[in-house]
């Protein structure tokens, strides 16, 4: 599904994040940003050692959940790999939402500041940390668009591996984009 808002043309891709043609591919990170699981594993496997040599060299102390660091893509095809640390589901008791929203728009902030025109996203914090997958759509997708303003991005991808987590971007989407034409 593809939707333009202005300038910018938000696309939901099912496939591998690591293969996206942006300038930008946000990983999913852990906070000591020396790789992991999931999409942090699998953007370290793809990218090649220069980017954990890179972690590790440039943030000894890792990134706090929330936060965002920007490193070489290595081996990809993107020039960047954005690091954001997502929040663990803890059953929303600790602001899980408010730090998921800080994860895109620190990364959108950071990619804006280097210069990016296009950018891909996971669904930050649903794999292993259990955020619930409605919730995440709904936060990422609404963030996004709530600083489209302040951003100069063509395109925003949302990248996710499996069916049924591309249907939930799908509809949530749909769902928000009707909302603000009922709105207008």
């Amino acid at each position: 599904m593809e939707a333009k808002i202005g300038s910018t043309l938000i696309r939901l891709v099912q496939g591998d994040i690591t293969r996206e043609k942006t300038d930008v591919i946000v990983n999913a990170a852990n906070p000591s940003l020396r790789g992991g699981g999931g999409v942090d594993g699998a953007i370290h496997r793809a990218g090649g050692p220069e980017i954990l040599q890179e972690c590790i060299d440039k943030y000894p102390k890792g990134c706090g959940t929330g936060e965002a660091r920007i490193t070489t893509a290595g081996q990809m095809d993107a020039k960047w790999v954005i690091h954001t640390p997502g929040p663990i589901w803890r059953g929303g008791q600790q602001n899980e939402e408010g730090l998921l929203r800080n994860s895109y728009h620190n990364s959108l902030l950071l990619a804006t500041k280097h210069g990016a025109k296009s950018i891909a996203f996971p669904s930050i914090s649903t794999g292993v940390y259990g955020f619930p997958i409605d919730q995440a759509a709904k936060i990422a997708i609404s963030t996004v668009i709530e600083n489209l303003n302040e951003i100069s991005m063509k395109e925003i991808h949302f990248v996710q591996f499996s069916a049924s987590d591309c249907q939930v971007y799908t509809r949530t989407l749909t769902q928000i984009l009707k909302d603000t034409q009922e709105e207008s």
